[in-house]
């Protein structure tokens, strides 16, 4: 199991991740444990898997000061000396196929969060019963669902895992211990003794269709293989950003700010404004992990920066 100081150096912090307790954090709001709605004959549900909270300091956001963040938290009717950073899955039925896009905590990283498992069967949806996961990332609470606490075992053996090819090569290059601080030296060992062994993972590159209906988007810079997907066509079109943007008050809106968490900021911020307004353009649905229940809206330009309207 990865500690909190590798999974701190896998989301490019200096220092430990603050995890708190549940009694010492508070919910942003009353998340549902799920959410189903429909997008032309797609139907897709977001799971929720629970919160981090972390302080808002000087670091979190490189180049915006701390009041400005507080600002915008404040203007979101947010507690404004904190971030909340929800965990949402999202999980689509088209084309007689269940795909599910990345694999919550795991129930291992913060214990406010690990609801996933129970509020997925709360939604009907059984695990066994999952035909693909597309992975976006490598980042922990994105993967780390689909390997087991203790032995690493898989959660999904029956599934198709697909997973972004420049992803892989990057975690699994021999030298990339040389350019990772100590304390992610455990993750990146655990992803090397996972995903590359496992017969179930299929690798993918570029603007690919990975399931009928189905398109790979690459959308790099908040890792060097980030990907984002997307499904269906014109104003039945449902993206799957992941992490293309963090929490929406802080980051849809102001498009331009850089997250700690971004491996490549420029190229993120680039790809973000890029998938936004393809977003606008073609009246898409999206999605984000980040994003909180439902999970899903549309996005609306708004001077300089866009807003987030979830779906009803």
């Amino acid at each position: 199991m990865v500690g909190a100081a590798a999974a701190s150096a896998m989301f490019g912090l200096d220092g430990p991740i603050a995890f708190h307790s549940a009694a010492q954090a508070k919910e942003p709001k009353d998340f549902k444990p799920f959410h189903t709605f429909k997008v032309g004959d797609i139907e897709v549900t977001m799971v929720y898997d629970g919160f981090n909270k972390r302080p808002l300091d000087a670091g979190f956001i490189k180049n915006a000061s701390v009041d400005e963040a507080k600002a915008a938290l404040k203007a979101a009717g947010q507690d404004k000396d904190a971030v909340y950073i929800p965990f949402t899955v999202t999980i689509v039925k088209t084309g007689g196929k269940t795909i599910m896009f990345d694999a919550s905590t795991g129930a291992q990283l913060a214990p406010t969060a690990g609801r996933f498992s129970d509020n997925l069967k709360a939604a009907g949806i059984d695990p066994a019963k999952i035909d693909i996961i597309a992975v976006t990332h490598f980042h922990p609470d994105h993967i780390f669902g689909l390997m087991a606490k203790e032995t690493n075992a898989q959660v999904y053996p029956n599934a198709q895992i697909v997973v972004p090819r420049a992803e892989m090569a990057f975690w699994n290059d021999p030298a990339v211990f040389t350019k990772l601080p100590e304390g992610a030296h455990g993750l990146a060992k655990r992803i090397q003794a996972t995903l590359p062994t496992w017969k179930n993972v299929t690798q993918v590159e570029g603007d690919v269709e990975i399931a009928p209906g189905v398109r790979a988007l690459p959308a790099f810079g908040h890792t060097p293989g980030h990907t984002a997907y997307v499904l269906g066509s014109g104003t039945s079109q449902l993206m799957v950003l992941s992490d293309t943007a963090n929490v929406t008050s802080l980051f849809v809106r102001n498009p331009g700010w850089h997250i700690m968490f971004d491996a490549d900021p420029a190229a993120a911020e680039a790809n973000r404004r890029k998938l936004f307004d393809r977003a606008v353009a073609d009246k898409a649905i999206v999605t984000g992990y980040h994003f909180g229940m439902p999970g899903a809206g549309t996005m609306q330009a708004d001077g300089k920066g866009y807003a987030f309207v979830p779906v009803s």
